[in-house]
C-alpha cells in the first residue's frame, strides 16, 4: 500500500505541480475577493480529486475493454509519462505559457461564474488536464495481475491522489504567499526536480509493460 500511495504521489505531484501552478493561479485571479479565490480553490480541489480517481479506477478497465492488453496499456502510458515529463524537464517555460493561455478565460468571468470556471478551465485543463489524466490511467495500469493486492494497490493510489487534491488546495487558496516566499525561478527548480522523478517513474512502468510482453526477458533466456 505504501509502494503504491510513493509511486502514485511522486507522478501525480511531478505532473500537477501544485505549486507552480499556484503562481499562475494567483495571477489569473487577481481580480476576485479573497472569499472568491478560496471557494474557486476549495472548488477545482474537489473536482480534481474526482478526475484523478476516475482515471485511477476505471481508465485502464476501460481500455481493456477495448481488447488493449494491460501489458500494452503500460508500455504506451509509460511512454505517455516519459514522454511529458521530458517535456517538463527540458522547457518548464513552454509549459508555464501553455497553462497561462488555458487559464486565461477564467480572468474573464464573472462573481456569477465561480463554479463554472472552477470546472473549466481552471480544473480541465489547468490542473488536471490530458496529462494528468494520461499518468493516472498510466498508474492504474500498474495494478497487480490478479486479486492479491488489489485493494491495498487501489487504498494507495486512491489517497496518493486526495493528497494531491489536498496540496492543490492549500496551495491554491495560499497563492499569494507562494508568489512571494518563491517566485517563479525557484519554482521552476522544483519544477525540474519532480520532472526527473516522473520522467523516471515513467520508464519503470514502460520496463514493467515490456517484461510483462516479452517474459522471457525477465527471466534471461
Amino acid at each position: 500500500m505504501f509502494d503504491s500511495f510513493l509511486l502514485a504521489f511522486t507522478a501525480l505531484f511531478s505532473i500537477v505541480n501544485p505549486i507552480a501552478m499556484a503562481l499562475i493561479f494567483s495571477q489569473v485571479t487577481a481580480e476576485r475577493n479573497h472569499g472568491e479565490r478560496v471557494q474557486l480553490a476549495t472548488l477545482v480541489a474537489v473536482y480534481s480529486a474526482i478526475v484523478m480517481l476516475t482515471a485511477l479506477w476505471a481508465g485502464s478497465y476501460v481500455l481493456n475493454f477495448f481488447g488493449i492488453s494491460l501489458a500494452a496499456l503500460r508500455i504506451a502510458g509509460g511512454f505517455v509519462v516519459a514522454e511529458r515529463a521530458w517535456a517538463l524537464l527540458s522547457a518548464p517555460e513552454a509549459h508555464e505559457a501553455r497553462k497561462q493561455e488555458q487559464a486565461a478565460p477564467a480572468e474573464d468571468a464573472g462573481e456569477s461564474d465561480v463554479g463554472e470556471s472552477a470546472f473549466f478551465p481552471l480544473t480541465i485543463p489547468f490542473t488536471t488536464g490530458p496529462g494528468t489524466i494520461s499518468v493516472a490511467i498510466a498508474l492504474g495500469a500498474t495494478r497487480p495481475r490478479g486479486t492479491e493486492g488489489l485493494t491495498e494497490f487501489f487504498i494507495g493510489v486512491s489517497a496518493a491522489a486526495l493528497a494531491i487534491a489536498l496540496l492543490i488546495w492549500l496551495s491554491y487558496r495560499s497563492a499569494d504567499r507562494l508568489v512571494a516566499l518563491l517566485g517563479h525561478t525557484r519554482a521552476r527548480v522544483l519544477t525540474r526536480l519532480f520532472a526527473f522523478l516522473l520522467f523516471c517513474v515513467g520508464v519503470q512502468i514502460l520496463l514493467t509493460g515490456i517484461l510483462d510482453a516479452f517474459p522471457a526477458l525477465a527471466s534471461g533466456r
